[in-house]
């Protein structure tokens, strides 16, 4: 295995774009939807970044440098100059920050899979950098295959894991009533938008109390 698989928590970390163009744009753009508090440098921006600016990213129109990094948690170096990109590596690797490099994954500390987001569930695909042809259509395969019911459920399995620890139920007993919804087809009811079939479940398997329409809708 060539890299290490992760999901990383940077909701409120500080997170460092060099480069204005639609790559740049791209990675700054997922970095704020993530939570991160984005900051972009160049000397040029084109009209993708308009819809972040408004978002909070906050846009440095200037040239690169060392300073820029102070204080960040990632790097991510989008130019379209080679020798720019590989300066900002070298400036990030002397600060110990993790970078990634723009079409550069053997240059860079960490590359970004392609992703399939379905609210809590997120797939992640990688061919740790061989194909990204590959990648993008294994996704695509995903995202055909996992639809929006996928999140619907998540996000009920979420609120009826709280509701169970806040009544005190044991985690270690949550996985057996996780798994009794799950062999009671709830998916398939969720995905047909069957209301009174899901509460059946719901009260089957946990009782009174767990109704779709309070803990989701």
């Amino acid at each position: 295995m060539k890299y290490y698989p992760i999901f990383l928590d940077i909701k409120d970390k500080p997170c460092l774009v060099i480069g204005g163009g639609p790559v740049g744009a791209r990675k700054a753009a997922m970095l704020e939807k993530c939570g991160a508090g984005v900051r972009v440098v160049s000397e040029r921006f084109d009209d993708s970044f308009g819809p972040l600016k408004k978002k909070g990213v906050c846009l440095g129109k200037k040239s690169y440098e060392k300073k820029d990094m102070e204080g960040m948690v990632l790097v991510f170096a989008a130019t379209d100059k080679a020798r720019l990109n590989q300066q900002i590596k070298s400036d990030a690797e002397a600060a110990n920050i993790f970078c990634n490099v723009a079409d550069g994954p053997d240059e860079s500390d960490f590359i970004l899979p392609s992703i399939v987001d379905k609210g809590d569930l997120i797939l992640a695909v990688s061919t740790c950098g061989s194909s990204p042809a590959m990648a993008k259509q294994i996704r695509q395969e995903l995202d055909d295959q996992f639809g929006l019911e996928y999140a619907d459920l998540l996000k009920l399995m979420g609120a009826v894991r709280k509701k169970l620890l806040a009544t005190g139920h044991a985690p270690d007993a949550h996985k057996k009533s996780f798994f009794a919804l799950i062999e009671n087809n709830i998916l398939e009811w969720i995905e047909a938008g069957d209301i009174n079939k899901i509460n059946t479940i719901l009260k089957d398997v946990l009782g009174d109390g767990y109704r779709y329409e309070e803990l989701v809708l």
